[in-house]
């Protein structure tokens, strides 16, 4: 499949619909993401706080577990990441594209490992048009994953 300007936009829409599904009471950031599979389907998911800080789950954690509880994570192509500040609404805003953090890297690694090829990140703004297209590769080198447990 050829990741086409039209599906980045299909993703960053659809995270930021996701984001709107944030629960995100203590730090008031409000997170979306969704994956693209091999066969055009998307699969979202929003952050997900606890009042024990550590058992919070991010956006793409709860997006890429829905995937591997479908059995699809050596299907994921790419996936799009938008966040921001909430609103007294409960609305992601922001102008400044956000990014995976450095677990939610990992987790994606296991994804692209699983999948043998490197995935595709989008890092959208909450609002507006910002996008920055990343390899995960670039975005964690050197990852460790299945493969060094052979």
């Amino acid at each position: 499949m050829i990741l086409t300007d039209e599906i980045r936009d299909r993703l960053i829409t659809a995270a930021r619909e996701a984001a709107r599904r944030a629960y995100a009471p203590y730090s008031r950031f409000g997170v979306g993401a969704a994956v693209l599979l091999s066969d055009g389907s998307v699969v979202t998911g929003a952050n997900f706080e606890n009042a024990s800080y550590g058992l919070s789950l991010c956006a793409e954690t709860v997006a890429l577990a829905t995937v591997s509880s479908a059995g699809r994570l050596a299907d994921v192509l790419a996936i799009g990441v938008i966040g921001g500040a909430m609103d007294a609404e409960g609305i992601a805003r922001g102008l400044t594209p956000v990014g995976p953090c450095g677990r939610c890297r990992q987790v994606i690694n296991e994804a692209a490992q699983v999948g043998d090829r490197d995935i595709v990140v989008w890092c959208g703004a909450a609002e507006g048009d910002a996008v920055d297209r990343h390899m995960l590769s670039d975005l964690l080198p050197h990852a460790f994953g299945p493969r060094d447990l052979q």
